[in-house]
C-alpha cells in the first residue's frame, strides 16, 4: 500500500477536468462510497423511518433501495459490490497502459498484480475481522472477491476484445452448469428464512448448492473457534468467478472509452451493453432458467448486474466526460480519488465519531428531526466528517494506492 502525490491524479478539480483521467469512473466511484458511507455506524436506519411513515411512498421506494433484497432480485443496494468489480475492471485499462508506458515489462506488471491481489485479501480479512475473537476467514467481502479474481482479469487486459468476451460466456456459462447439473439438496442451514425455491430453481437454494458445499471443505482449512457450517446469508467464496466475468466487462468498457471512438460510439456501445445485459438476465430469471439472486452471484445476477453497471457509467460519461457538466460532481470526486482509505476507515471511524459528536453537541442534537431521523442524521454525519478528512488528503495531494 502506497502514499500517491503524483501531479495528474492529485491535481485541483480544474486541472482533472483537463487531464486524461476518465472523470466520470471517479464519481461513479464516489457515488458508490457515498452510498456505504450512508450504511454507517447504523446499518438498519431505514427500519425507524419506515415504522413512523408506514404510509409515505416517497421513504418506502428510498427505504427499499437502500438495503439488499431478501433473496431474489434486484435493488440499487445490490449494486455496489458489482460496482467496484465493474470499475476495477475499467481502472485496469488505464493503470496498466500507463505502466507499459513508463517501460515496465509484462513479467514486472504481473508481479505487481500478484502482490495487489495477495494485499487485498488480506485486508479484505482484516477487516472482517473487526470485533471477533480471532482472524475471520471468509471470503466473500468485496475485497477479498476483487484480490481473487484480480490477476485472472489481468491475465485478459491487453488481449482481444473476442477474447474477452469469450472468457465471460465460458465462465457464465460454466458456472451456471455447475449449479444446474448438481443434485438437489436441503439446505445446510436457513437462519434467516430466506425463501427456498422447488424444482430446477433448487440447484440454486440458500446453503444447498455446490459453492457451499465448497465452502464447507474450503473455510474449514483455516483456524477457527467453531467449524463452518453455512453462511447466514448463503454468501459464498466461489462467488469470485461470476464476479470476475463483471470485471472483464469493466475491462471491455474501459477499453472502449479509452480508444479513439467518437464520443457518441462509446456511449452507444455503453448503453446497448446495457440494456442486453439487464434483459438477458431478468429474462433468464423469468422463464426460470437461473435466479437473479446476489448472495450466490448467479450468472443471472451478473448479467442483470453487469448491464446496470454499464447504463450507470454510460450516464455519468455522457453528463461529465462529455457535456462536461462536472461542477456538480467535485464532491463525489473527492471520495473516489481515495477510496482505499475510505473504505478502510468506514470500518473504525463513524461509531467514534457519532459518540465524540454526542459527547461535544449532546444527545438531543442528533434527534433535531426527530426520532425517526435520528439514525440517519448520525450517519449523515458521520459522511460530512469523512468527506473533510478526505478532501484535506485531496487538497495535501495524499492518496492511498496498492
Amino acid at each position: 500500500m502506497s502514499t500517491t502525490s503524483g501531479s495528474e491524479i492529485a491535481a485541483p478539480a480544474s486541472s482533472i477536468v483537463k487531464s486524461s483521467r476518465l472523470v466520470s469512473l471517479d464519481v461513479y466511484r464516489g457515488l458508490v462510497l457515498l452510498m456505504l458511507c450512508l450504511e454507517e455506524p447504523h446499518s438498519r436506519w431505514y427500519e425507524a423511518v419506515q415504522n413512523a411513515r408506514p404510509d409515505s411512498s416517497f421513504w418506502s421506494v428510498v427505504t427499499h433501495q437502500m438495503h439488499h433484497i431478501q433473496w431474489a432480485g434486484c435493488v440499487a443496494w445490490d449494486l455496489i459490490q458489482p460496482s467496484f468489480m465493474f470499475m476495477v475492471g475499467v481502472s485496469m485499462v488505464w493503470s496498466y497502459a500507463k505502466r507499459q508506458s513508463n517501460g515496465d515489462s509484462w513479467a514486472r506488471m504481473l508481479g505487481h498484480v500478484i502482490w495487489r491481489s495477495v494485499v487485498l485479501i488480506l485486508l479484505g480479512v482484516f477487516l472482517r475481522s473487526v470485533g471477533k475473537e480471532q482472524t475471520y476467514w471468509t471470503f466473500e467481502d468485496v475485497l477479498t472477491q476483487i484480490g481473487l479474481g484480480y490477476t485472472f482479469l489481468f491475465l485478459l487486459w491487453n488481449r482481444s476484445e473476442k477474447i474477452q468476451w469469450v472468457a465471460i460466456g465460458v465462465i457464465l456459462v460454466g458456472y451456471w452448469l455447475l449449479f444446474a447439473l448438481s443434485p438437489v439438496y436441503e439446505t445446510a442451514g436457513n437462519p434467516r428464512e430466506l425463501p427456498l425455491a422447488s424444482g430446477f430453481l433448487a440447484n440454486w437454494n440458500v446453503n444447498a448448492n455446490p459453492a457451499h458445499f465448497f465452502d464447507v471443505w474450503f473455510l474449514n482449512l483455516f483456524p477457527r473457534s467453531a467449524p463452518f457450517e453455512f453462511h447466514p446469508s448463503g454468501y459464498n467464496t466461489l462467488n469470485f468467478i461470476p464476479s470476475l466475468a463483471i470485471m472483464i466487462l469493466g475491462l471491455i468498457a474501459g477499453g472502449w472509452l479509452k480508444s479513439d471512438r467518437s464520443a457518441m460510439t462509446k456511449l452507444v456501445r455503453l448503453t446497448v451493453c446495457g440494456v442486453i445485459g439487464i434483459a438477458i438476465g431478468y429474462g433468464l430469471d423469468a422463464f426460470g432458467v437461473c435466479p437473479l439472486v446476489k448472495k450466490t452471484w448467479t450468472s443471472g445476477f451478473t448479467l442483470f448486474s453487469g448491464g446496470c453497471c454499464f447504463l450507470i457509467l454510460a450516464s455519468l460519461y455522457g453528463v461529465i466526460d462529455v457535456a462536461k457538466l462536472r461542477t456538480w460532481s467535485f464532491p463525489l470526486v473527492v471520495l473516489g480519488m481515495n477510496s482505499i482509505a475510505l473504505y478502510v476507515l468506514l470500518h473504525f471511524l463513524p461509531h467514534w465519531i457519532v459518540d465524540t459528536s454526542k459527547i461535544h453537541f449532546g444527545h438531543g442534537f442528533s434527534s433535531f428531526f426527530g426520532p425517526e431521523f435520528q439514525q440517519l442524521f448520525e450517519n449523515v454525519s458521520s459522511l460530512v466528517v469523512l468527506w473533510l478528512f478526505c478532501f484535506w488528503m485531496y487538497r495535501k495531494k495524499l492518496f492511498v494506492r496498492i
